[in-house]
């Protein structure tokens, strides 16, 4: 991955890595956006990962050497519908991997949502040539948190 650092290996998740792809999401997630509330319980978080994500959408883990699961990413069609890193690896080039991989497997483009005051997201999806098309106040999700759609095309 970087210079002296572990190699990391892009796969396909298997039914075995869903608990550890909900561990990185739930650590991530609180990293990342210690303010924004989240209405499901870590349970319901790991069970959505071993019932739905890695079963029925393109799920991909990012495995380090002697580490295991550091970063996930899950497509649905054009829809880039999670990417989440283990704190420690945000930074290190993983993002730029996984949103790579995203748009290999989408070479017609990408969409995603994330929160308004995730600036540091805006910041990366940018940099990878998404543009902010649409804002909300929040009243469409879950967490009912003022949100932003990203487009990438091609």
């Amino acid at each position: 991955m970087t210079a002296g650092g572990p190699a990391v290996v892009l796969r396909r998740a298997h039914a075995a890595d869903a608990g550890a792809a909900a561990g990185v999401w739930l650590r991530s997630f609180t990293a990342a956006l210690p303010d924004v509330v989240r209405p499901r319980s870590d349970d319901e978080v790991r069970d959505y990962f071993r019932h739905v994500l890695v079963p029925l959408r393109e799920t991909w883990v990012a495995e380090a050497a002697g580490q295991g699961v550091v970063g996930v990413l899950v497509l649905q069609g054009e829809e880039l519908d999670q990417l989440y890193l283990e704190p420690g690896w945000r930074g290190r080039g993983l993002g730029d991997r996984l949103v790579t991989l995203a748009k290999e497997r989408s070479p017609t483009g990408l969409s995603l949502w994330t929160f308004q005051v995730n600036t540091p997201a805006h910041r990366f999806y940018e940099r990878h040539g998404f543009t902010a098309v649409e804002r909300t106040d929040g009243s469409g999700n879950e967490e009912r948190e003022p949100d932003v759609r990203y487009r990438w095309r091609p």
